[in-house]
């Protein structure tokens, strides 16, 4: 069996003037998680808020603990990665294939 799980977060960007800045505040946090962690990234809501990102995170395994806990270390990355954005809204989803 394969589990997907999808992790959801909010990111709010401080002193983003304009799409520009937030998009390379995006790219940079997909970017180094891509690097680091094996998930599929992508921005999925919120597009044109300068001050808001919703960004979506996918982990696939043949077991649901691993991808759930892949889901988990992706967040506390992003969450130390010190950008000038902070997380908000954080949700997990596991879905069985």
């Amino acid at each position: 069996m394969t589990f997907i799980t999808v992790l959801t977060l909010e990111l709010l960007i401080f002193e983003s003037a304009s799409l520009k800045e937030k998009r390379a505040v995006i790219r940079q946090v997909i970017q180094r998680t891509r690097n680091k962690f094996p998930v599929a990234a992508a921005e999925v809501e919120s597009q044109n808020d300068a001050a808001r990102a919703t960004l979506a995170f996918a982990a696939i395994s043949s077991d649901s603990q691993i991808s759930h806990a892949t889901a988990q270390r992706v967040l506390a990355f992003v969450e130390d990665l010190r950008l000038d954005c902070q997380v908000g809204t954080v949700s997990t989803e596991t879905i069985a294939l």
